[in-house]
């Protein structure tokens, strides 16, 4: 299956050492070698990397693994395509605007047939995740305006997931820069660093990090996951419909939606 990655912090800070972990399962730990991306929101841009090659073997993934970007929030992707070719057009992270902000989608699952309900908003690839994007934009702009509180917002946010998880295989991480929604339907897990950090260990490279040389006491920084990256901490087990909205490194709203229990004959596509 496809694998995500994302993370909120309460201070603009690198994705490096968890994005070292994940790169190495596009194609070398792991079979997610049909090509990946991710998004760094600086402000109110966004700084996007996509490539089709297996990040194990790209040299842009190595510019992300090596220099520091700073971000507040970030969504990655690392993909083995199941709906759609391989292809630039069909690599995850997809940016839309809305109101003013940068939003950016990226799912793990499958949706059969899936197509997007007409409006302003269309794709551009063949892809399931990209129509499922468009269409929940669309939901958005025919629900409510500009300056919508997020309370608000995020009620057809939850309603559209839930229902889209009803269709089939549906994990999500979805952002506008201010924070980042997550959405579970069968596999994802988060951790969240504070004072008093320490070290952890990739599960995947020979890499370690001491946080409590890189950080202050006062940074709070969570990284959401398909699976662990780390073998020396514990991550918080998502079940499944479960929804948690992050913002400065904290879960500001949580819920569950009922779903089904999805299975699939091999699950490694999805």
């Amino acid at each position: 299956m496809c694998e995500l990655l994302a993370m909120s912090a309460n201070t603009p800070t690198d994705l490096c050492f968890s994005f070292t972990g994940l790169a190495r399962r596009g194609g070398a730990a792991g079979p997610h070698k049909d090509g990946w991306g991710v998004a760094f929101y600086e402000g109110r841009g966004v700084r996007v990397f996509h490539d089709p090659d297996p990040s194990a073997d790209s040299r842009i993934a190595e510019v992300v693994q090596t220099q520091p970007i700073k971000s507040r929030a970030a969504v990655c992707h690392i993909r083995q395509a199941n709906v759609g070719a391989v292809g630039l057009e069909n690599t995850h992270p997809f940016i839309r605007e809305l109101w003013g902000r940068y939003w950016s989608f990226a799912h793990n699952g499958q949706l059969h047939g899936f197509k997007a309900r007409p409006g302003v908003y269309r794709p551009v690839g063949d892809t399931d995740s990209e129509h499922i994007f468009c269409d929940l934009l669309n939901r958005i702009r025919a629900a409510y305006s500009p300056g919508v509180d997020d309370d608000t917002l995020l009620q057809v946010v939850v309603k559209a997931a839930a229902e889209y998880a009803r269709e089939g295989v549906f994990n999500l991480l979805l952002s506008n820069g201010r924070w980042v929604f997550t959405f579970c339907s069968t596999k994802m897990v988060a951790i969240t660093r504070r004072a008093p950090f320490g070290p952890a260990r990739l599960k995947d490279a020979d890499v370690t990090v001491d946080f409590q040389a890189v950080t202050t006491p006062r940074d709070v920084v969570s990284v959401i996951a398909t699976e662990p990256l780390t073998s020396d901490e514990h991550w918080d087990h998502y079940q499944p419909g479960e929804w948690r909205l992050w913002e400065d490194g904290e879960v500001r709203a949580r819920g569950v939606e009922t779903i089904p229990r999805w299975s699939h004959p091999d699950p490694d596509k999805l």
